[in-house]
């Protein structure tokens, strides 16, 4: 009798063990996804109204200037994610110096990367433009757009770094609403700075650099009110901390930096197959895939906290758990995006098209149903990529990072777009992400038995 309570207990136990840990995931994924798919907004917006605008030549200009915000956007998510996963893990051994010494470490890194960037943006913009392919037609609307990113670099970098901080610090409600506030802002300003005030191209860059202004004054009152648990401290401006930043942050820069490569190279090879058209068309992909990749972003991010701290804590069930019902929930995202943009793709291509150009449509449509069949694998590439990072793995991280960012895809775009062109083109990114969920998956297994054994 008392043996047969005693399993009875311990199911109950472990039963609710499961409903807090689904708790918790459900808590910090659908709040960060939300949050993300706000941040991704910023360039989905202006793509919207810039086509409303401008037509196929402001498409074709943004999408080609487009790329370095993903360097942008990579850098300060390279150091607020690989700082915050160091802080989650010391946080939860109860170790605050060294949590507050990484702190001071990342806040470094942004403020001497953002630095860089403003002076590109400064004094580099006209020939940043000609490098990344502006014909003259597009090269006046590539430059402002470039400039004006680049100045506001240190505002987009900043912004990572607190939201991932805050948002390991026990608040992902309030780094939500940060991200979302940022979005909402930069779709209202783009409307308003480029209808009513007629600003141009300009006025869709300035939006979008005032959004991640108003995320930190959403944020604020975290630090005025003295909420936050980590903070600036003296220590040395370099030290062994900044390696583990760069280590655990590395991936997520080369999911974006990787991003802004890969258009670069693609505008180049469509450049050639289809000229502007198939350039803003590839835009109109290239843009939404941001906000579909942004999902799943928010899915590992979110879950990054919950796999730190349970990794710190010894808590490997959980951890096992929590990556469990990541997948699980990529998987169902992604069947339901996939039919949605199968089935409308004409919808979504036309949204962009205000000219009604019939080659754009084509285009735009018959990519639309070959480049998203790589949804379901490009997702679980990520958030297998945020497991690894979480439970101080690098190298795995590192290998899915690199492979689905450089060391497969470029290749196998030039490869593809030769012997099939523009299907070829748009073929490169499911074949690519599938081939490294293979590797993944095996990466995974093999880990999964190590971190049994402990």
């Amino acid at each position: 009798m008392l043996i047969m309570l005693f399993f009875s207990c311990k199911g109950e136990i472990m039963i609710m063990e499961q409903q807090n840990y689904f708790k918790e995931f459900a808590k910090y994924t659908s709040l960060n996804v939300l949050g993300m798919i706000g941040l991704s907004c910023y360039i989905l917006a202006d793509t919207f109204f810039v086509s409303k605008a401008l037509g196929a030549n402001g498409l074709a200009a943004l999408n080609l200037a487009i790329p370095i915000y993903s360097f942008i956007n990579g850098s300060g998510l390279m150091i607020g994610m690989g700082g915050a996963t160091k802080y989650s893990i010391f946080k939860s051994q109860n170790n605050f110096k060294k949590a507050n010494n990484i702190f001071t470490q990342a806040f470094f890194l942004v403020v001497t990367m953002a630095a860089i960037y403003f002076l590109i943006g400064i004094l580099f913009s006209g020939p940043l433009a000609k490098l990344l392919g502006a014909t003259k037609s597009v090269y006046d609307m590539s430059s402002v757009y470039l400039r004006v990113i680049l100045v506001f670099a240190p505002m987009f970098m900043m912004n990572n770094l607190l939201l991932c901080y805050v948002r390991n610090d026990g608040a992902p409600q309030l780094s939500m609403m940060a991200m979302l506030g940022g979005s909402f802002s930069n779709i209202v300003l783009d409307y308003v700075f480029m209808f009513p005030l007629d600003m141009g191209i300009f006025g869709a860059a300035f939006a979008t650099g005032l959004a991640p202004v108003i995320s930190i004054l959403i944020l604020s009152p975290f630090f005025i009110k003295k909420l936050n648990n980590f903070k600036l401290v003296k220590t040395k401006l370099v030290d062994r901390h900044i390696l583990d930043i760069v280590s655990s942050g590395l991936p997520s820069l080369v999911t974006e930096v990787s991003s802004g490569i890969v258009m670069i190279i693609f505008n180049m090879i469509i450049l050639n197959l289809a000229g502007n058209t198939g350039v803003a068309a590839y835009g109109v992909i290239a843009n939404l895939s941001l906000v579909v990749i942004s999902i799943y972003t928010g899915i590992s991010q979110g879950i990054q906290p919950l796999l730190s701290s349970g990794y710190g804590s010894g808590q490997i069930k959980k951890v096992h758990i929590i990556f469990k019902y990541a997948i699980f929930s990529v998987v169902i995202i992604s069947i339901c995006i996939y039919l949605i943009i199968f089935f409308k793709c004409d919808v979504i291509a036309g949204i962009f098209n205000s000219e009604n150009n019939i080659a754009l449509q084509n285009i735009a449509e018959n990519g639309l149903k070959i480049y998203f069949v790589g949804c379901l694998f490009a997702g679980i590439n990520i958030v297998s990529s945020i497991y690894f990072t979480s439970i101080e793995h690098p190298l795995p991280a590192h290998v899915i990072s690199l492979l689905r960012g450089f060391i497969i895809i470029i290749p196998m775009a030039f490869f593809l777009s030769l012997i099939a062109n523009m299907n070829g083109v748009w073929a490169t990114f499911p074949v690519t992400e599938f081939i490294v969920c293979t590797i993944s998956v095996i990466l995974i297994k093999v880990t999964s038995k190590k971190m049994m054994k402990m």
